[in-house]
């Protein structure tokens, strides 16, 4: 399916300097929010406890989060849980008050605000929890990214592997760096959205080196940078339905989902927008600079190879 027509080769690799040039900037910019203001880790990575409360009808998550500022819990998070008459609470780790204190007192805040409210469960993650979780985050971040590598090496070539596992690189890096920069929460359902663009990202390059490969059996005359070009254009028209149909679900999630969404639908956005860039500006220049031709791609079989085996 073909919506977007375009018939002419559109010179991306003529702008592959000005692409990969912002592109750094761009990363050194994710890097120094990384490294002066660091990320807003939540429960999930700190500790602390989680409180879930139903009601006997839909909540007033305002009122209820407006409720526990006034008793000095400025950090709180309140996010619907499930239905609408259920609400989870996060808190983080107080060094004068215990968690069970903590929690007993939110929980009475919340039943003289309201007589319905009924206590679910109470969860208290401790530090060494939250420490296990980030670095085993880290860990999983690493592996999935070796994999990539593995696969791309293995089904094109090393110099796809390195152009590729860059670009996503790229992308992770300035998901992290928005976040530590504008502090918005990091938890775990946001290094899941991470996760998930790694392998989203790749898979538009995938798409385009694969159009690559082909392309330079088609066009024997052609160089390397209008095989590129070529197979960029080509693929236009898929990489403009795909990422729309996909952003759309994602925007759902993002202003219908609650705040439990919010930041996962948030770390989503960023990586397909900095993920199409990335796989078209980003991998394919790096691609081209490494040398890559066709007898990388296409082995020239030497003169009289395989002649013993005939009979």
């Amino acid at each position: 399916m073909e919506f977007f027509k375009i018939t002419r080769d559109i010179p991306f690799m003529s702008y592959g300097k000005l692409t990969t040039s912002i592109s750094l900037l761009t990363f050194v910019f994710a890097i120094l929010a990384l490294g002066f203001k660091g990320l807003n880790l939540g429960v999930d990575f700190t500790g602390g406890t989680l409180i879930e409360v139903s009601y006997a009808q839909p909540a007033n998550i305002d009122a209820i989060r407006k409720v526990l500022e006034e008793q000095k819990l400025p950090e709180v998070s309140v996010q619907n849980f499930g239905t609408a008459k259920e609400v989870l609470i996060r808190l983080p780790l107080k060094a004068d008050v215990s968690s069970a204190q903590l929690s007993d007192k939110v929980f009475s805040t919340l039943k003289s605000q309201d007589a319905s409210a009924a206590l679910r469960r109470v969860e208290f993650v401790g530090p060494q929890v939250g420490k296990e979780l980030y670095e085993s985050g880290g860990l999983a971040l690493l592996l999935v990214a070796a994999g990539i590598m593995g696969y791309l090496a293995l089904r094109f070539e090393w110099r796809f592997a390195v152009a590729a596992i860059i670009a996503n690189m790229h992308d992770i890096v300035i998901i992290l760096g928005m976040f530590a920069f504008f502090q918005w929460e990091f938890t775990l359902t946001v290094l899941a959205g991470i996760l998930a663009i790694l392998g989203y990202s790749v898979n538009e390059s995938v798409v385009v080196f694969d159009r690559v490969r082909e392309n330079f059996r088609k066009m024997r005359k052609a160089g390397v940078a209008e095989v590129i070009d070529n197979a960029i254009t080509a693929t236009m028209s898929r990489t403009i339905i795909t990422h729309s149909m996909t952003q759309l679900m994602v925007l759902a999630m993002f202003f219908f989902g609650g705040e439990a969404l919010h930041n996962f639908a948030l770390a989503l956005t960023i990586g397909i927008v900095f993920g199409i860039y990335s796989s078209v500006l980003v991998a394919s220049p790096i691609v081209m600079w490494l040398g890559v031709s066709r007898a990388d791609l296409m082995p020239i079989r030497k003169e009289g190879e395989g002649l013993e085996e005939r009979p």
